[in-house]
């Protein structure tokens, strides 16, 4: 039996976003060639490749077992109910396949390490009082706003915190 693994995110309409899990399974893919020839990314909404193209991709790789790796820090109603309800359908196009779904990242000494890392690297931040776009390259924070909507705060150059959900809901 001959094991594919699927990486799969949650898909965003920013391209930046979905070419980080590419290259995610791409690296994951070179790290563990011998032990999984089989590595495909997927995202679960909003983009291509989906979790039935990638399940499709792998059975066409050979693949018979496929091994689906959330690229999701912790349990939730995609883990429980979307990915396998995805997973299902696309299972359903390929007769004498199987799947597994593990658990999604979660808390591992390792992701505790990483955002002790990621807190310690202050000295350079991403974002600072004044922005709410990390990636705002010099607009005004009106217009960083625009490209950020899904944002539920906005720190003014002042520091004061704005809740921009409406009622503060």
């Amino acid at each position: 039996m001959k094991t594919g693994i699927i990486i799969v995110d949650h898909g965003s309409r920013r391209m930046e976003s979905n070419r980080a899990l590419e290259e995610v399974a791409r690296q994951f893919a070179a790290r563990f060639a011998g032990t999984y020839p089989i590595v495909e990314p997927a995202h679960m909404e909003l983009c291509e490749p989906s979790i039935d193209s990638a399940y499709a991709n792998a059975v066409a790789r050979g693949a018979t077992r496929i091994v689906v790796a959330p690229y999701f820090l912790s349990v939730g109603k995609h883990w429980t109910r979307d990915i396998p309800s995805l997973l299902s359908q696309a299972a359903l196009r390929h007769p004498g396949t199987e799947y597994q779904l593990v658990e999604p990242l979660g808390i591992d000494s390792l992701i505790l390490d990483l955002l002790n890392k990621r807190v310690t690297q202050t000295a350079e931040p991403i974002l600072q009082s004044g922005q709410t776009d990390p990636r705002g390259e010099g607009l005004e924070p009106t217009q960083r706003r625009e490209q950020c909507t899904s944002c539920p705060f906005q720190v003014t150059p002042d520091g004061t915190i704005i809740d921009t959900r409406k009622n503060g809901v």
